[in-house]
């Protein structure tokens, strides 16, 4: 466990009290500070999946490391335990590794910085963030292979360790890691802007213990955190029954090696105040890379977001709820695989943590309930080397994330052709198409793949790239098989699908996760991701909004009938065949709809898998 070495002597005297204005300017500057470290990120990363599409993940904690403000993942306690070392003022602290961390981080690609904030000689706080590098050396370019069966095929895995030791680079050390990988300017870029945004966030907290007095800023951390905790008490009591065990199943489809599809359960009970998640019942680990290596700390985190988000979200989230969150994750399970399983797309069991607590949450409430949704960050590669013009010879590399279908929601349609994460954003296609031999021949939404409902499933996306210089790809999805299911009556969402149409007319079929497949200029590959589930009933849905949508292409004439809507050549309304097919489909229902639609039975999917998908079907994992 890490050793921090102080020069203050004495304790701050904290405030007793810190009065509202105070606490709302501290909330905001601590708020403002971790978008000012996205922004410094931003401006100083070279790849594009952290400087275009925003895949980093900020956080400021308290003197504990209790985050009090920042984004999704990592966890400064589990970091700080398995740190062997001192850490003093100008420390700044790196790792890739999740297994030397307590999984603060879930794959080598994720580079993770976490930094001491000392102020007159006292750490008053932690600034910490971690990005995704685009490559991290190993087998394949981007460093993400699909058939790996340990984490030492995935790139070099750097221990924690002092980047910066009391404010000097470690350049020795730097220049090694940096040896391991494909774009050492990318990765020496992106590092660097991680160490600038926590940086940048150690100012500012500085900043306010300077002006506000630190004891009455270490105050306001502990008003805030246990604001958290008051609110989230509250939702507790109120959302879940005492002493009722609620459990809910879902899969990831295969691992890449052909084994699946891997059962995901969730278990919750309520026992006074707490609450308990619990993982037992799911999968053991897997062998390929598909395992989703996640913490007690990041479960009650991802737990508050989904709640706060879902309930109440004016509430800023931050740790101080964890006490009142019990965690079981088995050893040797899907979600705590044993060293040294490989992790690389563990992107996967990331968003089907957020449909797991949907699928929770919604017994108790369905009114708060969400479907099933873009319960992944499908990856796209590219990579070669230009064969002609100025360029011929050179290295190029493209990482990205694709989007897809957001479920349907209690308020609304689930919006289409958009990212899990609410912060990621598209690369742009003119960016692509200038510094990557490729061309975006096609970015549109899917009609009628975003499922039936009172609100209607948003739409999965089909990007086709036509490749103008020989390379290989490789894509990382899930979503293939099983079906985005709908709840409160609406409809599973439709299937993902891969494939390349070659130059010379030939089709093929591409399986979801995949790397090395060869392209050659004139091949069009089409990543179709898949939509969203519908939520509430489909016949309840404003026929005229249907039609509208029949005329904007998010529907089809055939999909409309699925609301029981009926539209003329021209997408106008038909009221009377609606009204007529609505009431033959009302009549021909058994009993009341259900809550969860998931579509065909598992067995079933299985059977029709290869005359469905054109992909033979994944074998039961056996352990």
């Amino acid at each position: 466990m890490a050793r921090i070495i102080e020069t203050a002597t004495g304790p701050v005297e904290k405030a007793a009290e810190v009065d509202p204005v105070t606490l709302d300017l501290i909330e905001n500057g601590l708020r403002n500070a971790r978008y000012e470290m996205d922004e410094v990120l931003f401006r100083t990363a070279l790849s594009p999946g952290i400087r275009e599409q925003h895949d980093e993940f900020p956080l400021i904690a308290d003197p504990s490391g209790k985050m009090v403000v920042g984004q999704f993942g990592l966890s400064v306690p589990d970091f700080l335990d398995g740190f062997d070392d001192t850490i003093e003022e100008g420390d700044v602290l790196l790792t890739s590794d999740p297994y030397a961390c307590g999984a603060a981080i879930s794959h080598a690609n994720d580079w993770l910085v976490v930094m001491p904030i000392y102020h007159e000689g006292r750490i008053v706080g932690w600034a910490s963030m971690f990005g995704h590098m685009s490559d991290v050396g190993g087998k394949t370019p981007c460093s993400m292979p699909t058939d790996a069966r340990t984490i030492y095929e995935e790139g070099v895995v750097i221990p924690p360790f002092k980047l910066y030791r009391r404010g000097e680079l470690n350049e020795d050390a730097l220049r090694i890691i940096l040896n391991q990988v494909r774009m050492p300017d990318w990765n020496r870029a992106d590092l660097n802007g991680l160490v600038a945004a926590c940086r940048t966030a150690g100012r500012r907290v500085v900043e306010m213990c300077e002006r506000f007095g630190t004891g009455t800023y270490l105050a306001a951390l502990d008003a805030l955190l246990q604001r958290n905790y008051d609110a989230m008490k509250v939702l507790l009591t109120t959302v879940f029954e005492e002493g009722k065990t609620l459990s809910f199943t879902d899969y990831v489809d295969d691992d890449g090696l052909g084994n699946g599809p891997f059962e995901l359960k969730m278990s919750l009970t309520r026992t006074g105040e707490k609450v308990h998640i619990d993982f037992t019942g799911s999968s053991p680990q897997a062998a390929g890379p598909v395992n989703y290596y996640i913490n007690e700390n990041l479960t009650r985190m991802f737990f508050g977001i989904y709640m706060i988000t879902v309930a109440d979200p004016q509430i800023l989230w931050n740790d101080g709820f964890y006490p009142l969150v019990e965690v079981t994750i088995p050893e040797g399970s899907y979600w705590k695989p044993k060293h040294p399983a490989s992790l690389n797309g563990r992107n996967h069991g990331i968003g089907r943590v957020f449909d797991l607590f949907g699928g929770l949450l919604g017994q108790t409430n369905p009114a708060l309930l969400n479907a099933a949704g873009f319960s992944s960050s499908p990856h796209f590669m590219y990579s070669g080397h230009y064969t002609t013009g100025e360029r011929a010879g050179e290295w190029f590399q493209l990482y990205s994330i694709g989007f897809g279908g957001i479920p349907g929601r209690p308020l609304g349609d689930g919006p289409d052709g958009h990212s899990l994460w609410p912060s990621f954003v598209n690369i742009p296609c003119e960016y692509l198409e200038s510094y990557y031999p490729l061309r975006i021949e096609k970015w549109e939404t899917v009609a009628d793949t975003g499922g039936p409902g009172l609100h209607r499933g948003g739409n999965g996306v089909d990007v086709a790239y036509v490749f103008e210089e020989p390379g290989e790809i490789a894509i990382h999805d899930d979503r293939w098989l099983t079906y985005p299911w709908g709840v409160n009556g609406g409809k599973p969402g439709a299937r993902g699908t891969k494939w390349i149409e070659r130059a010379d007319g030939t089709r093929e079929v591409l399986p979801s996760k995949c790397h090395g497949v060869p392209v050659q200029p004139g091949d069009v590959l089409h990543f179709v991701t898949w939509g969203g589930g519908g939520w509430g009933d489909p016949l309840e849905r404003d026929p005229e909004l249907v039609a509208l949508e029949v005329r904007r292409g998010l529907v089809t004439e055939d999909g409309a009938r699925r609301y029981g809507v009926v539209v003329d050549d021209e997408g106008q309304l038909d009221r009377g065949a609606t009204e007529a097919l609505r009431t033959e489909m009302r009549s021909q229902r058994e009993g009341e709809l259900p809550v969860f639609d998931m579509g065909p039975p598992l067995e079933e999917i299985l059977a029709n898998c290869e005359a469905e998908t054109g992909l033979p079907a994944p074998k039961r994992p056996t352990w």
